[in-house]
This record gives C-alpha cells, structure tokens and sequence, in this order.
C-alpha cells in the first residue's frame, strides 16, 4: 500500500512540472495510489458516468469539472445543492480554472479554496483516496473543532475583504463582530432563536454575491438591542430583543464577498446545540490566531485539571456544607445565600474556561440544594437560581478573547438554564440577556485588581486560573517592565518566572480580606533561587499555601498533547484550617506547607558560594567557548590520530552529562603552550584553531575576543591533574540516583556539567545518598521536569556533620562496593543502569548499604522518608547556615 511520503511526493512531482490539463485529473488519482487499470478506464469512458465533455464522474470517487474563472463559486454551489448530480456518491468534488480550485469533501464537508499552484501544500485534503481518514481528536466533541475549522475560514476570507481593517479600534469591531456571530449560530440552534432562524434570512434576503450582507447583518445587530418594535419590515421583525451588552454598542460590520458569504451559511449550517461552552473560548480563539491553526482542539484546559485547582479553593468546603445542612431547610437556605454572594475572579481568564467551569460546578450544587429542600419540604419551592454572571470577574490581555469569554459565560448560563428547566420544570426566560460578566480587556499586571474585582471585609472572593509562565530569559521588554513595576524595590526579581508577577498581587490582594487564591504555575517558583526570591516577600502578606498538588502534567485530552509540567498553589490568610498536599492519588493532610511544597517551616535556600559543610570544592567544568571547533566525534578523531599518529598528545577524552550518562564517545582538542607549535604543524588541526580565533575575534562580548589570542585552548580551563568525580548537570528525575563518577586525568568534564578534583572517595558516596538525593529534589531548579544540579544551591547549601576518619572508612568501603558493582554491567551505560525498573538488584542493594552509612552520620536510627530526611536537613540546615554567616 502507498505511503503518505510516496503521496506527498507523487503530488510535488506532478506539480513541479507543466500541468496537462486533458490528463492532470489521471495522473492527479494516480499519484494517491489508485489502481492504473481503473484509470484507465476512467480516462476511456468505461467508467465516467457524466456524459458531459469534459466532466467527469466517478462513483465513490469523483466529481470532476472545468470551468471558467467566472463560475468556479457558482459552479461548486450549484454541485453542491443537486442531490442528482451526487446520487453516485462521489467523495470528492472539485471545481478548477487550473488557475484556482475548489473542492469539497462530501463525507466531512469540509471544503478547500486555493491557487493552483498551492495543491502540493494541501495534498493531505484528498488522502481519503488512498484509505487515511482524517483523525479526529480523541477525548473532544469533533463539532467542536469543525466550527472552529470553518469559523477560522471564514475569519480569514473576512479579512481579505476587509483589507482596511488594521487599526486596533477596527479589529476590535472585528472581534465583536465574531462574538455576535458565534452568539446567533448558538442561540438559533438551542432555543433562544426559532430554529435556524439566523442563517435561513441570511440565505433569503441577502444576494448571493455577498454585496449587501454587511448591510442586513447591521439592521439585525442594531434590532437585536431595540426594545421598541413598531412598523418593521417581516424580514427582520422576528428577530428579537438580545441586549445584555452584546449588541449594545454600535460597530461596523465588515463587509462580504460570495466567498465569505457562502462561509458564513456553511458555518450556520452546523449544529451549534452540540458545541461544548466548556472549551468552546479556547477553540475559537485559534480562529483568529494562526499560530494556533495546527493545534485547533489542543489549545482549551481539561475539566479534570480545572477541577484540581476549584475542589481544594472552594467546591469541596461547600459540598461538606451541604452534606451538614441536608436535613435542614434553613440551614440550606442560608447555603443557596451564600453561594449567591460568592465571587470568582480570574486575573488572566482567557477565553473562560475557569470562570465557566466555576459558574457551571456552583449552578450544578445550587440545583442539588433546591432538590433537596422539595424532598424535605415534600413539595416544589419554586425557587429560581440566584447565582449571576455579574460575580463573576475576568481580566484578559487579548481583545477577542476577552470578547469570547463574555460570550462563553452566556451559552454556559443558557445550558445551565436549560439544564434548570429539565430538572424543575421550569426556568426564567432566556431573553433578554441580562449584564455579561465582568471580564475586562487589560494588561493584568499594571490594573488594579480591586477595580476590577470590588473587595469588602464581608466578601467571600476566590481568585483562580492559569496565567501565563514565561522564564526570565524568554520574557520580551513589556513583560520585563510588567515585572520592574510589581517588584519595585525588591532586589532579584529579574530572574523570576512572568507568573511569580500574579502570585504577588493575589498576595497582596488577600491579604488582609477573608479570600483565597489558587493558580496553576510552573513549578520553577518553588525550585532554586526563585523560593527565597519570591516568597520571602510573598509571606509577608500574612499569608500561607494552603494546599498544593505536587508537579504533574499540565494537559488536554487532545491527541498528541505534549502538556507542561505544573503545579497548583492555593493562598489564604495565615490560619490555623487544615493544609492538604495532593501527589498523583494520595492526599496528606500536614501541619505547613513551606515554599517548596514540603511539609515543614518555611526557610528559604538560596546560593552559597562555598560549601557550609566540610566537603571539598565543587566547581564547573571547562568552557570552550569555541563553537564547537575544539570539539572531535568519534570518527574525526580517528580519522587524525590515523594520518597524524603524533597528535595523540593533543586530544583527550571529553565527558558531559550526555557522554557520561548515556556511554557516548566525544574528544577535544586539549592544546598546552609547550605543543601549540605541533598542533599548528598539522592542518586540519590549525584550521580549527583558525575557526575558534575567528568566532571568538568577532564575539560582541570584549572578554571573549581577548580569549582569541590563545584560540588553540579552552576558554575557561578548570581541568586539573589527578582524578575526579563528575556530577551531571540535567538528571532524569526518575532516577533514585544522580549517577556520578570518578575519572582520570585524561578525561576533559566539559561545562556546565560539575567536577571535584582530587576528591577523597567518601565525598563521592555523600552525594550520591539518598540523604542528599532528598536535598537535591527538594532545592534544585528544574530544566522542564529534569534535575538541574548547582554548586551553589545542591552541593554548597547541603547540611552534612563532621565525622570521623573511621566513618569516612567505612563510608569509602561502601563507595567501592557501588562502583564495583557498575564494573560487573560494564557492557551497560549509566543509564540503562539508573534505570528504576531495570537496576540491577546487586547495584540497589549496594546503593542502600552506602545509603544507611550516610544517614548513620547524622544519627544512629534510619530515616524512614524523604519527608522525614528533608525536615531533619532543613533543621541542620538552619543551623550550619547561621553558623557559616548566611
């Protein structure tokens, strides 16, 4: 069977060349790999069933025609609408000029509008052909990413017809525009309009051409916010009274072409009933962002992740209420009071997937509530729900977003209603709209929250959601004075993560009010230099972590979804409630949650430049700063030793954490003053050299172009004669151990991978203990969910007692049964061997040997877990640091 590749080439080819246009729709079949016998007879009559010159119909197939530049719209539309021409059920329709082409998938409808010339880019359209269905996204409504297929389609045709839309007023204009659109497709196909009543008038009274549906969509719109109706003309009388700020305002709707016009009644053709409002804002935001269009259906959060940030802030606390009041009519009563004061703010809301989520978990309990007061009162209350989008706060950056967001709250409040109305028999009407909720377009970090969200001492208020995380080095200028502005005075906030920005306000926020924060962050705030950077200052707010899920996976249920790794942190005041820390399936209730989501104080490790213990000196390892010239792959360095036998001298070994780790092969070229002259000797070496002169010469840095007079060395050279013990920079953090080693002189440890030279072996077996390996995962930044060791933080920071000579004996004698143990899998790299599901059981039993010899020096009973190693180590760790003047 053909392949995609073979397909995508056979394409590129017939399109490379000069198009025949008697036999391009052959060879075009041919290139998806149908039988040649059948096109054969295609092209010979035997199987065309379309008696018209020229045409050509295949059953199952095809339906092929030329046609003039003028009709290519008319012509597919005309196709499209005869269910005679289509009885034979071709699959494919396909209109050409050979300068343009139109084509439509019969079984999806999705259809296909390019230049001629573009057919390689959009082969993928027709590999039905070849047997390959397009996927669909597991674990989503498919409806849900065919709106935002055809609204993005429509979005990009309306821009072209509106090439004068370019200022941010216009483009606001556009984003309502699409906001009210979405809104009648939705409300004509649940009950708010009469059933398909929006897109059947366009159909009606708008010309084909698409000339004057820009003036027919605007008398609607202004319709849809007048109250008084008197003398209106049938075509747009029925339409009724919207308001609710949706069609408030006056903006100008664009204009539209055949085109965009035959868009916009395909887009209403959908079923609209069946689209999720849950993660309907996010799927339409990709409609106006291109760099979203390869991902529609991965770009929304998935209720069970929202849920882990909603059910510890509030859902859970109010659902025990609920099962307290349950027998008591006032006591549930005073519940549904509550609940209807409650207000939810997300400070970077997005589209709305938080604040929907929210509003639908507190609607589903009110409902719960109200069923439960009729079975104790043993008849119907008649109560109506009183929770309303008016509590309900959002600030976002983009403007469409902003936009949609307002209109996703709505069609969540309609399903709630409808919802409602099934479960009592009654509802409130769902016109007119009342007021959207308070979701406002700005710039997070420079508004006041409380102007957006009014705060009193009685409120009960949670803040929520998942803002955005970008690491110091990949924020941009205005994110830079995002930062410069909340952190004002604060020394180090430069290198904060964007999101350290919104835990700082929510801190100050809440912090003297009776309101409680939670968001979904990169777990980097609670790692490394970030901790005391940030959250000694947090804390002064009188505040406190109240919860935390430990990192997990950040991720949709869409296919192929990388997610990103996070954690969730919730904030209240300082209070004496329980604290909960969530990890995988387990819930621990603990006495304090500190800032790196430990049970135990909140103390804060930040960099030390010597070790407060008494171990030995850890350092980087050698820099080249080459550009990789000093640098030799297996084969290069064989191929020089095998011409140039002498240069042996002139090449050691070099490990990074890579080589180390995985039993790679990499060497470099490690030139001294006294053989600089036999190096210059041998050509290919000293056009090396030459490249390293040439990069470091034209470096913008002035300490890298002094480097350029010795451009035969490293640039920084910490190598020292006599062994030494290599630690990993970036470890996986599924590993028990970071595996370490001890080398010779004749191996180079590159940077920014870390050596200690001349150790004494009992170092070697102190960090690699459990006991520093519990230190390590608790302090040590992160490269994604990777350790990321540090001197300063990992090694320099790690509270280790003075022992005696005898203990650094026995402690060596365990060291050598370790590396004893690797020698007897030397046919193994580290890896395979620090794999937790394959160590090897000699290896484990070794590791935990040293292990107990480690913990014997802080005290003779063993320790039990990593959360009782790390409070003892925070305890020593406290005191060593006093001691040492940090």
């Amino acid at each position: 069977m053909i392949n995609i590749t073979q397909i995508e080439q056979n394409v590129a080819n017939l399109c490379d060349g000069e198009i025949n246009q008697q036999t391009f729709i052959y060879d075009f079949l041919l290139a998806f790999g149908l039988a040649k016998a059948s096109i054969a007879r295609l092209q010979k009559g035997d199987k065309n069933l379309s008696k018209t010159a020229g045409e050509i119909l295949w059953k199952k197939k095809l339906y092929f025609k030329p046609t003039a530049t003028a009709e290519l719209y008319q012509t597919i539309e005309s196709i499209r609408s005869n269910p005679q021409l289509l009885k034979n059920d071709p699959r494919f329709v396909i209109v050409t000029d050979f300068q343009q082409l139109l084509a439509l998938d019969t079984k999806t409808l999705d259809t296909l509008d390019i230049g001629f010339n573009e057919l390689a880019k959009h082969f993928d359209f027709f590999l039905p052909w070849a047997g390959m269905e397009k996927a669909t996204y597991q674990g989503e409504n498919p409806a849900d990413v065919k709106a935002a297929e055809k609204m993005a389609k429509l979005f990009d045709e309306i821009r072209k017809d509106n090439p004068e839309f370019t200022s941010k007023e216009q483009l606001h204009s556009l984003n309502v525009f699409l906001s009210r659109l979405l809104f009648c497709f939705f409300a004509e196909d649940t009950g708010i309009f009469a059933e398909k009543q929006f897109t059947n008038a366009i159909k009606s009274y708008t010309q084909s051409d698409g000339s004057d549906v820009h003036q027919y969509l605007d008398k609607i719109f202004a319709l849809m916010n007048q109250k008084e109706r008197a003398n209106l003309p049938d075509y747009i009388a029925k339409f009724p009274y919207v308001n609710g700020g949706l069609f408030r305002d006056s903006y100008p709707v664009p204009k539209f072409s055949f085109k965009s016009r035959q868009l916009l009644l395909e887009s209403g053709d959908l079923d609209w009933s069946v689209i999720n409002p849950d993660i309907f804002g996010s799927m339409m935001q990709a409609v106006v962002d291109a760099k979203q269009r390869s991902g529609l259906g991965m770009h929304y959060t998935s209720v069970p992740n929202i849920m882990k940030v909603i059910e510890p802030l509030f859902l859970n606390e109010l659902k025990e209420e609920f099962t307290k009041a349950s027998e008591s009519k006032a006591k549930l009563e005073k519940l549904l009071a509550r609940i209807a004061k409650i207000k939810i703010f997300d400070p970077a809301c997005g589209s709305g997937n938080f604040l929907i989520i929210a509003y639908k978990e507190l609607r589903s309990l009110e409902i719960s509530i109200m069923q439960r007061i009729d079975e104790l009162t043993g008849k119907a209350s008649m109560l109506f729900s009183q929770i309303q989008l008016h509590n309900f706060y959002g600030i976002e950056i983009d403007d469409f977003a902003h936009e949609i967001a307002k209109l996703s709250l709505w069609l969540a409040e309609h399903q709630m209603n409808m919802r409602f109305e099934k479960e009592f028999g009654r509802t409130l009407p769902p016109l007119p709209l009342k007021d959207s909720g308070n979701i406002v377009c700005a710039n997070a970090c420079r508004i006041d929250w409380e102007e957006i969200c009014p705060k009193t001492p009685d409120d009960e208020i949670y803040i929520l959601g998942n803002p955005p995380y970008l690491g110091a080095r990949l924020q941009n200028e205005s994110q830079k004075y995002d930062m410069s502005l909340i952190f004002d005075g604060i020394n180090g906030y430069n290198n904060l993560d964007y999101i350290a920005a919104w835990f700082f306000k929510a801190g100050r926020y809440i912090e003297t009010f009776k309101i409680k924060s939670a968001f979904v962050t990169t777990n980097s705030i609670c790692q490394g230099e970030q901790v005391s950077l940030l959250w000694s200052h947090m804390f002064k707010f009188n505040i406190e972590i109240s919860f935390a899920h430990l990192s997990f996976k950040w991720a949709n249920n869409a296919k192929s979804n990388a997610g990103v790794t996070v954690a969730i942190i919730g904030l209240r005041n300082v209070s004496s409630e329980s604290k909960y820390i969530f990890q995988d399936n387990s819930i621990t209730q603990v006495k304090n949650i500190n800032p790196y989501l430990l049970d135990a104080k909140n103390i804060y490790i930040s960099k030390h430049s010597r070790p407060i213990s008494s171990l030995s000196e850890m350092c980087f390892g050698s820099m080249a700063n080459d550009a990789g010239n000093l640098f030799l792959t297996p084969q290069e360095y064989h191929d020089i030793i095998e011409k140039y036998p002498n240069t042996k001298p002139l090449i050691k070994k070099l490990l990074g954490s890579q080589e180390f780790i995985r039993g790679e092969k990499k060497y470099c070229l490690w030139i001294t003053d006294e053989l600089k002259d036999l190096a210059f000797s041998i050509p290919k070496i000293k056009q090396r050299i030459d490249k390293v002169h040439n990069v470091r010469l034209t470096s913008k840095r002035a300490a890298t172009n002094v480097l350029a007079d010795q451009p035969y060395k490293f640039g920084e050279i910490r190598h020292k004669k006599g062994n030494s013990i290599i630690i990993p920079s970036v470890s996986s953090e599924r590993r028990e151990y970071i595996p370490m080693g001890f080398l010779n002189e004749d191996t180079v440890i590159v940077a920014p991978n870390l050596a200690i030279y001349d150790p004494e072996p009992w170092i070697f077996g102190v960090i690699s203990s459990k006991m520093h390996m519990a230190w390590v995962r608790a302090v040590a930044g992160r490269l994604e969910t990777r350790i990321r060791y540090s001197s300063t933080l990992c090694y320099n920071t790690f509270p280790f007692p003075d022992i005696s000579a005898d203990q650094k004996k026995r402690i060596e004698m365990y060291v050598f049964e370790v590396l004893d143990e690797r020698e007897k899998h030397s046919e193994k790299t580290l890896a395979e061997l620090y794999d937790p599901d394959k160590m090897p059981d000699g290896l484990r039993q070794a590791h935990h040997n040293l292990d107990i010899a480690i913990e014997q020096c802080y005290r003779p009973k063993p320790f039990i877990s990593d959360e009782e190693r790390l409070e003892h180590l925070f305890t020593l760790y406290e005191q060593m640091a006093s001691k040492s003047g940090k």
